[in-house]
């Protein structure tokens, strides 16, 4: 490898400019190519079972993404020109080319079930709008009497009404959300608009996500440009420490393009996390270089190069196929976004390293180092004595080293324990932001923007006409609108039932039950496929009457809420298995569970993978299996104490936290590479462990310090975020570097000198 490089680099500039031409041609496929995914569906494997059937369910139930419209009148909206405004909405909605006019449901198109003399009539609440006092008091009577549209469509206290419109998943663009939030801004006056649903989440992320990104990676490099001008003391070093990390970005993100891979939500991390970590190989060599030339300082720029490349290559190489390692393990996640980010975050530290060796080195054969002040071996201990004082201090308080480190691994244990997972997309938002705000404020009036599907499967056809079926339906609904205060509505063909029963009853609450028989509920439904719009009816049960759909409306998209429906609905599942009926789930609710399970199983998988392979290559490295044992206590310790700080903190796993363990293997292992490395020259070199001991926390522990405060650095940043989630990423990924950087100095350091490694036995 070494004499690899040399010969690469006899041509210093031709070498620059190959570099230089390939990162343009990257940048400009990342420029044409580069799209951002708005689609959440798309986050989560299509072809994993819970997917594939909740597909299927959304299918036969025409079950559609959905973008909800409140228009609120604080006196209430039974006055004649907020009845207008949600008819002229209603109507303009379904003009829309992305919005099937049936597929608008309002005030102004719902049906409202009345008994006549005649039997069942299926009418709407109205047509034209009224204008005279008594009309308009008529139809708040029609409303209120209406179970199926009362507290559904209109608010219980009667100030706000909603508006319904579903859309296919395909058909969403940043121009229709834009253009959806100019048309209900024209319909401002009075009234007060506000604009929820899925579709809304995902234009908004889709709308910030870029500029979030371009906001933080010119904060990021102007951030890490001032401390690595502090801790290099050069603008030459900082310049092409900075080219290196830029260019490693643009090719990550040009490979994304040229095999047409979206930009995620999670993708927005690369740029911050290249940069952060990319500048690591740059301080270790221009720190050896900086020590090289303190002992030589009449070299020539070739002998300087040359020594860095015999000196450094070696750790260079092996910290970044460490690296890449803890990035490639979220291979192993089914997650689409993490398993993304894993694979081109990997590929961009390949980049860097490659840019290491190559673009630095060139750079200091054609335009020269900075000079540094010749330092005497005789006065290294004068000069910096703070290292070996370290060195030496570790050792004498070693006791209180491991009582520390067993203390803090202990109660991180403890706060893993309550370590949750997260699925909510609202909590990637400020609290106090509109979209919040908004979903807040109709999740206070309604039912909830969030929905979990439950689905009745039975084993013959007609099944879904059974009394103690749809009396069980009725009960389990019941119970669920009473026992959580997160579920705001339930709805399904029990609701359509009973309200048939109670208006061919003269509107007599007592009859607000499930019928008793199974001819009168077949012919109830038979008399509103004649009179209603059967379409509605279908959303609810198939044509078959063998699956039912209830839908139950949650007022929150975490993990938590949907999971604690679903436990009170597998209360019910051997009531109805007696009846030979099956309970499943679908939705997008029960899809964003399964997909934050996935999380928590592919970190699992990839934290364990990634440690089992990085101790076996570190073994490889260094021929030891002691040293991969003890390289991977760091970060294990790290790991442990980051998942640890998110569960006292009760900051939840999500599909940006969740990294935090591959970043903390990632970059922390960079640290016990360096360290160990420089050990093993020092050991082999001197022979003497005290020497061995001062020289490598002198030399590794002064290169390591620098890296962890660029890091640390570079990851604060994005507490300047505008999603809470990327801030928690920065403080934690910052903690696990401190924790890291301390690890490796401190309880490494100690076993290093316990174990006698590269010395023998006693």
């Amino acid at each position: 490898m070494e004499k690899l490089l040399n010969k690469l680099l006899r041509f210093p500039k031709i070498m620059m400019l190959v570099l230089l031409v390939i990162s343009v041609a990257f940048f400009m496929v990342m420029k044409q190519n580069s799209r951002m995914e708005t689609d959440l569906d798309e986050y989560m494997p299509q072809d994993h079972s819970a997917f594939v059937y909740s597909d299927k369910m959304e299918e036969v139930f025409d079950i559609k993404a959905g973008i909800i419209i409140a228009i609120e009148n604080e006196d209430n909206i039974y006055h004649t020109e907020t009845l207008q405004k949600i008819k002229d909405l209603t109507k303009a909605l379904g003009k829309m080319e992305e919005i099937d006019k049936s597929a608008v449901t309002s005030l102004y198109t719902a049906d409202n079930i009345i008994g006549t003399e005649d039997g069942m009539d299926i009418k709407a609440f109205y047509k034209s709008v009224p204008k005279t006092a008594e009309n308009l008091s008529e139809l708040q009577n029609k409303v209120r009497s209406n179970e199926m549209v009362f507290g559904r469509l209109v608010s219980e206290d009667e100030t706000v009404s909603i508006i319904i419109a579903e859309i296919e998943d395909d058909v969403f663009t940043q121009e229709f959300y834009n253009e959806i939030l100019t048309l209900v801004k024209s319909f401002e006056g009075k009234e007060k608009l506000y604009v929820a649903g899925s579709p809304i989440v995902e234009g908004t992320m889709a709308l910030l996500g870029p500029k979030d990104m371009k906001k933080m990676v010119p904060i990021v490099l102007l951030v890490i440009l001032i401390v690595l001008l502090f801790v290099m003391k050069s603008i030459k070093n900082t310049f092409f420490t900075l080219l290196v990390v830029v260019f490693s970005v643009v090719w990550a993100f040009g490979l994304m393009a040229a095999f047409k891979i979206p930009i995620y939500a999670v993708s927005t991390m690369i740029p911050v996390m290249l940069i952060a970590i990319g500048v690591a190989d740059g301080i270790h060599l221009y720190s050896h270089l900086d020590l090289f030339l303190q002992k030589n300082p009449n070299a020539t720029k070739k002998e300087a190069v040359n020594d860095m490349i015999k000196g450094m290559w070696k750790p260079v190489v092996m910290t970044s196929v460490t690296t890449s390692v803890g990035f490639f393990s979220l291979l192993t996640s089914e997650v689409y976004p993490i398993k993304y980010f894993g694979l081109f975050t990997a590929f961009g530290v390949s980049a860097a390293m490659l840019f290491s060796l190559l673009l630095i080195p060139a750079a200091i054969l054609v335009f020269g180092f900075t000079k540094r002040k010749p330092v005497s071996d005789k006065n290294i201990k004068n000069k910096i004595p703070f290292a070996y004082k370290f060195a030496n201090g570790v050792i004498k308080y070693k006791t209180i080293t491991l009582f520390l480190t067993i203390a803090l691994v202990s109660v991180s244990l403890f706060g893993i324990t309550k370590v949750w997972i997260n699925s909510s997309f609202l909590d990637k938002f400020e609290k106090n932001s509109d979209i919040v705000l908004t979903d807040r404020f109709i999740n206070d009036h309604f039912g909830g923007t969030s929905m979990l599907n439950v689905i009745l499967e039975a084993d013959e056809k007609g099944k879904m006409k059974s009394p103690e079926v749809l009396s069980l339906m009725s009960e389990m609904q019941q119970t669920i609108d009473s026992k959580l205060v997160v579920v705001g509505n339930t709805f399904s063909l029990s609701d359509y039932l009973k309200r048939m029963n109670k208006v061919m009853h003269e509107d007599k609450e007592e009859f607000d039950i499930i019928p008793d028989t199974q001819e009168l509920i077949a012919q109830y439904l038979l008399l509103y496929e004649m009179s209603g719009d059967p379409d509605n009816l279908w959303k609810v049960v198939d044509y078959n009457y063998k699956i039912a759909n209830i839908t139950i409306q949650l007022k929150s998209d975490n993990s938590k809420a949907i999971n604690s429906a679903i436990a009170e609905v597998e209360n019910f599942r051997d009531d109805f298995q007696k009846l030979g009926v099956k309970i499943n789930f679908a939705g997008s609710g029960y899809k964003a569970l399964v997909f934050t399970d996935l999380i928590l199983e592919g970190q699992i998988k990839s934290l364990v993978m990634s440690l089992f392979i990085i101790i076996i290559l570190l073994s490889f490295m260094f021929k030891n299996f002691r040293a991969g044992l003890i390289g991977s206590v760091p970060i294990v310790t790290t790991a442990v104490i980051g998942f640890g700080v998110m569960g006292l903190l009760n900051i939840p796993l999500s599909t940006t936290t969740a990294l935090i363990s591959s970043i903390a293997i990632g970059i922390g292992i960079d640290y016990a590479v360096h360290f160990i490395e420089r050990y093993k020259i020092y050991a082999k070199t001197t022979g003497d462990k005290q020497k061995t001991m001062e020289g490598t926390m002198h030399h590794s522990g002064r290169a390591i310090i620098f890296n962890a405060i660029v890091v640390i650095a570079g990851f604060m940043v994005l507490l300047f975020s505008v999603f809470p989630p990327n801030r928690s990423l920065g403080a934690l990924v910052s903690l696990n570097m401190f924790t890291s950087f301390l690890g490796t100095v401190t309880i490494m350091y100690l076993l290093l000198y316990k174990t006698n490694l590269f010395f023998g036995k006693k």
